[in-house]
Protein backbone atom coordinates (compact mmCIF):
# COMPACT_ATOMS: atom_id res chain seq x y z
CA UNK A 1 0.00 0.00 0.00
CA UNK A 2 3.03 2.00 0.09
CA UNK A 3 3.44 2.35 -3.30
CA UNK A 4 0.12 4.07 -3.65
CA UNK A 5 1.21 7.45 -3.77
CA UNK A 6 3.82 7.05 -6.10
CA UNK A 7 1.62 5.87 -9.02
CA UNK A 8 -0.93 8.38 -8.22
CA UNK A 9 2.38 11.15 -8.88
CA UNK A 10 3.89 9.32 -12.00
CA UNK A 11 0.42 9.03 -13.33
CA UNK A 12 -0.22 12.94 -12.22
CA UNK A 13 3.18 13.92 -14.23
CA UNK A 14 2.43 11.46 -17.52
CA UNK A 15 -1.28 12.81 -17.73
CA UNK A 16 0.16 16.42 -17.36
CA UNK A 17 2.85 15.87 -20.00
CA UNK A 18 0.43 14.14 -22.03
CA UNK A 19 -1.94 17.42 -21.66
CA UNK A 20 1.54 19.74 -22.56
CA UNK A 21 2.02 17.56 -25.81
CA UNK A 22 -1.60 18.49 -27.49
CA UNK A 23 -2.10 21.89 -26.01
CA UNK A 24 1.85 22.82 -27.65
CA UNK A 25 0.92 22.01 -30.74
CA UNK A 26 -2.80 23.77 -30.63
CA UNK A 27 -1.63 26.93 -29.12
CA UNK A 28 -2.52 30.02 -31.10
CA UNK A 29 0.06 32.80 -32.03
CA UNK A 30 0.23 35.51 -29.70
CA UNK A 31 -1.23 38.97 -29.93
CA UNK A 32 1.10 41.95 -31.44
CA UNK A 33 3.45 43.14 -28.60
CA UNK A 34 4.29 46.12 -27.82
CA UNK A 35 7.70 47.95 -28.81
CA UNK A 36 8.76 49.49 -25.21
CA UNK A 37 11.58 47.96 -23.60
CA UNK A 38 10.33 45.46 -20.83
CA UNK A 39 10.62 47.06 -16.89
CA UNK A 40 8.32 43.91 -15.87
CA UNK A 41 8.95 42.45 -12.49
CA UNK A 42 9.84 39.51 -11.14
CA UNK A 43 8.36 39.94 -7.76
CA UNK A 44 5.25 40.07 -6.39
CA UNK A 45 1.53 41.95 -6.52
CA UNK A 46 2.90 45.50 -8.14
CA UNK A 47 0.48 48.23 -7.98
CA UNK A 48 -0.33 51.65 -9.87
CA UNK A 49 -2.79 53.08 -7.10
CA UNK A 50 -6.22 52.16 -8.96
CA UNK A 51 -6.48 48.00 -8.52
CA UNK A 52 -2.93 46.84 -8.31
CA UNK A 53 -2.64 45.92 -11.97
CA UNK A 54 0.34 47.19 -13.43
CA UNK A 55 0.80 47.89 -18.14
CA UNK A 56 2.02 44.11 -19.22
CA UNK A 57 5.86 44.26 -20.55
CA UNK A 58 6.17 42.16 -23.46
CA UNK A 59 10.05 43.02 -24.65
CA UNK A 60 11.31 43.49 -27.69
CA UNK A 61 9.80 41.81 -31.06
CA UNK A 62 11.65 39.50 -32.83
CA UNK A 63 15.11 41.15 -34.49
CA UNK A 64 15.45 40.90 -37.84
CA UNK A 65 18.67 39.93 -38.77
CA UNK A 66 20.93 37.33 -40.71
CA UNK A 67 19.18 34.04 -40.80
CA UNK A 68 22.54 32.83 -38.06
CA UNK A 69 22.03 36.07 -36.07
CA UNK A 70 20.73 36.16 -32.39
CA UNK A 71 17.19 36.96 -32.05
CA UNK A 72 14.80 37.67 -28.95
CA UNK A 73 11.25 38.00 -28.50
CA UNK A 74 8.63 37.86 -25.93
CA UNK A 75 5.47 36.06 -25.74
CA UNK A 76 1.81 36.85 -24.94
CA UNK A 77 0.83 38.11 -21.06
CA UNK A 78 -0.53 34.66 -20.00
CA UNK A 79 -2.94 34.62 -17.15
CA UNK A 80 -3.57 31.49 -14.82
CA UNK A 81 -4.95 30.56 -11.48
CA UNK A 82 -2.49 32.51 -9.43
CA UNK A 83 -1.39 35.27 -11.53
CA UNK A 84 0.42 36.24 -14.78
CA UNK A 85 3.67 35.74 -16.65
CA UNK A 86 5.12 36.70 -19.76
CA UNK A 87 8.30 34.57 -21.01
CA UNK A 88 11.34 35.82 -23.26
CA UNK A 89 13.05 34.06 -25.82
CA UNK A 90 16.85 34.41 -27.08
CA UNK A 91 17.94 32.37 -29.83
CA UNK A 92 20.50 32.00 -31.80
CA UNK A 93 19.69 30.73 -35.44
CA UNK A 94 17.42 28.12 -34.42
CA UNK A 95 18.98 27.45 -30.97
CA UNK A 96 17.26 28.68 -28.09
CA UNK A 97 19.92 30.08 -26.12
CA UNK A 98 18.05 31.82 -23.15
CA UNK A 99 14.75 32.06 -21.67
CA UNK A 100 13.56 34.80 -19.14
CA UNK A 101 10.41 36.16 -17.37
CA UNK A 102 10.33 39.50 -17.22
CA UNK A 103 6.91 39.73 -16.25
CA UNK A 104 5.85 37.62 -13.17
CA UNK A 105 2.78 38.84 -10.87
CA UNK A 106 1.26 36.80 -8.33
CA UNK A 107 -1.95 36.76 -5.97
CA UNK A 108 -0.23 35.93 -3.13
CA UNK A 109 3.15 35.10 -1.67
CA UNK A 110 3.21 31.75 -1.56
CA UNK A 111 2.50 31.37 -5.47
CA UNK A 112 5.16 34.16 -5.84
CA UNK A 113 7.90 31.44 -3.63
CA UNK A 114 6.09 28.52 -5.89
CA UNK A 115 6.94 30.54 -9.01
CA UNK A 116 10.66 31.27 -8.05
CA UNK A 117 11.26 27.78 -7.02
CA UNK A 118 9.48 26.27 -10.49
CA UNK A 119 10.87 29.06 -13.32
CA UNK A 120 14.39 27.57 -12.87
CA UNK A 121 13.35 24.22 -13.67
CA UNK A 122 10.98 25.38 -16.58
CA UNK A 123 13.93 27.07 -17.87
CA UNK A 124 15.96 24.11 -18.18
CA UNK A 125 13.71 21.91 -19.28
CA UNK A 126 13.27 24.21 -22.24
CA UNK A 127 16.97 24.50 -22.93
CA UNK A 128 17.32 20.69 -22.72
CA UNK A 129 14.48 20.22 -25.52
CA UNK A 130 15.47 23.08 -27.24
CA UNK A 131 11.45 23.51 -28.00
CA UNK A 132 8.45 24.46 -26.40
CA UNK A 133 7.89 20.80 -25.47
CA UNK A 134 8.62 20.36 -21.99
CA UNK A 135 6.79 17.92 -19.24
CA UNK A 136 6.49 20.80 -16.98
CA UNK A 137 6.69 20.71 -13.18
CA UNK A 138 4.19 18.39 -10.69
CA UNK A 139 2.19 20.81 -8.22
CA UNK A 140 2.69 23.77 -10.33
CA UNK A 141 0.53 22.96 -13.08
CA UNK A 142 -1.09 26.21 -13.93
CA UNK A 143 2.37 27.87 -13.60
CA UNK A 144 3.64 25.11 -16.05
CA UNK A 145 0.82 25.95 -18.71
CA UNK A 146 1.07 29.64 -18.31
CA UNK A 147 5.21 29.44 -19.20
CA UNK A 148 4.57 26.64 -21.90
CA UNK A 149 1.90 28.77 -23.72
CA UNK A 150 3.62 32.39 -23.65
CA UNK A 151 7.36 30.28 -24.69
CA UNK A 152 5.55 29.06 -27.72
CA UNK A 153 4.22 32.67 -28.66
CA UNK A 154 7.30 33.56 -28.40
CA UNK A 155 9.14 31.04 -30.36
CA UNK A 156 6.17 31.58 -32.93
CA UNK A 157 7.61 35.26 -33.39
CA UNK A 158 11.01 33.98 -34.21
CA UNK A 159 9.38 31.02 -36.62
CA UNK A 160 10.88 28.12 -34.13
CA UNK A 161 9.26 24.85 -33.91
Amino acid sequence: MKRAPWYLAVGAIAGFAGVLGLTGRTAAPAASASKGQGSGTQGGQQGTGSGGAAPASTGQPAQATAPGGVHTASGALEQYGYGELSVKVTANGNKITNVTVPTLRTAEQYSQQLASQVIPMLKSQVLAADSARINGVSGATYTSQAYAMSLQAALDKLHIR
